[in-house]
């Protein structure tokens, strides 16, 4: 596969947070659980490690519930009709369930996001410019949501743009592989061992 220029490249790792992963965080105490999902930080640490080694980024972005009066967070209603187990202090800015995971630490940068896209109403676009970073690997939660929505906006911003096919995971294998299928048609997929390889060397 193509080498990475690590000075230009990052690594964004999507929403690998606690509060998605962790036994204590809020997804597990609501059941929502998937050992695709479970099985990503020790899938995607080697990755993160190589990045590091290369002199690459590795940048986190953080889902977030932004929390309105009396501490009750802003949730769309898509969202708490999908996830009702969701409340106060669930993926809030300075606390452990917001934090990355960790296995995957220290991000360099991170980026909170309150949509399924990292580029919506945040400030990465500012951070990868000011970099002078033009190439990005994702890998994270989930393939269907966060990280398809991530990368299509990726292209269209004109990034060199990788996706970790087993980097990646969702809530059903059926909807992950959907969506890796799709992404294909737009950006290259490979496997976080190859990424690896490629960086080590």
């Amino acid at each position: 596969m193509t080498a990475f220029d690590p000075a230009k490249t990052a690594l964004l790792l999507v929403d690998m947070q606690n509060d998605f992963l962790h036994p204590d965080g809020a997804y597990a105490r609501g059941g929502a659980k998937a050992d695709a999902i479970a099985a990503l930080p020790d899938r995607l640490a080697p990755v993160a490690a190589a990045m590091r080694g290369a002199g690459g980024w590795v940048i986190s972005t953080h889902f977030t519930l932004v929390p309105g009066k009396g501490g009750e967070p802003m949730i769309g209603a898509h969202l708490k009709k999908l996830r009702p187990f969701l409340g106060p202090g669930d993926f809030a800015p300075g606390s452990v369930g917001h934090e990355l995971i960790d296995q995957l630490k220290p991000a360099d940068v991170q980026i909170e996001k309150v949509a399924y896209s990292a580029f919506y109403m945040s400030r990465l676009d500012f951070v990868l410019q000011r970099a002078g970073i033009d190439t990005l690997i994702v890998g994270g939660i989930v393939t269907n949501g966060g990280v398809a929505s991530t990368v299509r906006d990726a292209h269209v911003r004109e990034y060199g743009t990788t996706v970790l096919s087993d980097g990646c995971a969702a809530f059903s294998a059926a909807g992950h592989d959907a969506a890796i299928a799709d992404m294909s048609s737009i950006v290259k997929t490979v496997t976080c061992a190859e990424v690896a390889a490629t960086l080590g060397a």
